[in-house]
């Protein structure tokens, strides 16, 4: 149901919302940072979080707290989106985590920020990676190995976004072009010790 009330961007899609009620799944800053720019298009925005207090920093959920436009559905999860007779969005089906109890929410849209694995397995043990397993990169998205390079959400914690992904993907092509070039003039040690010694590679 993406694109027919799912998303994952408020930015993006909040303007279609507009005087709509919509969801808000997950607890932490991107949740309550999206909800609170939803308020400005939807009538009403539900944050539903799987545990009884938020992730969150202290002044955003301040300013969620104060917001009369957000309310909240504390210990719960969404186990459905369910589709209406026009295919968009129609409801959620949750279920609380202490109770079991399972009910219907009737919604507009589901905007979903939890947290988001990165699919990078493939390269686990080849390429330096932080813990949650996000491949290291520096600014000009060269990983630990010179020669490769990573875009998009293999290496973005924030963002996660196709524009980002894009321009992200740009760069590192570039720099790729750029690194042939320069391999070819001067072999992959010396250009390997070069970009060591300019602190172009990730440490």
């Amino acid at each position: 149901l993406t694109g027919r009330g799912v998303s994952y961007c408020a930015t993006c899609d909040g303007f279609f919302f507009k005087d709509k009620e919509v969801v808000v799944v997950g607890g932490g800053d991107s949740a309550l940072e999206e909800g609170l720019f939803l308020t400005r298009f939807a009538s009403k925005v539900t944050i539903i979080h799987r545990r009884d207090q938020l992730r969150a920093s202290k002044i955003l959920q301040k300013r969620a707290f104060e917001n009369d436009r957000i309310e909240f559905i504390w210990d719960t999860v969404v186990t459905s989106i369910n589709a209406g007779d026009n295919g968009a969005v129609a409801s959620v089906t949750l279920k609380n985590v202490k109770t079991n109890e399972v009910s219907d929410f009737r919604t507009d849209g589901v905007f979903i920020f939890i947290g988001h694995i990165p699919n990078s397995q493939i390269v686990e043990g080849q390429l330096a990676m932080e813990s949650d397993g996000y491949v290291e990169t520096n600014r000009f998205m060269h990983t630990s190995v010179p020669g490769v390079f990573a875009a998009g959400e293999i290496q973005d914690h924030r963002f996660k976004q196709v524009s980002t992904s894009v321009g992200q993907g740009a760069m590192a092509a570039m720099e790729a072009e750029k690194f042939m070039a320069e391999l070819e003039d001067k072999g992959y040690e010396a250009l390997k010790a070069e970009l060591l010694a300019e602190g172009q590679l990730p440490a």
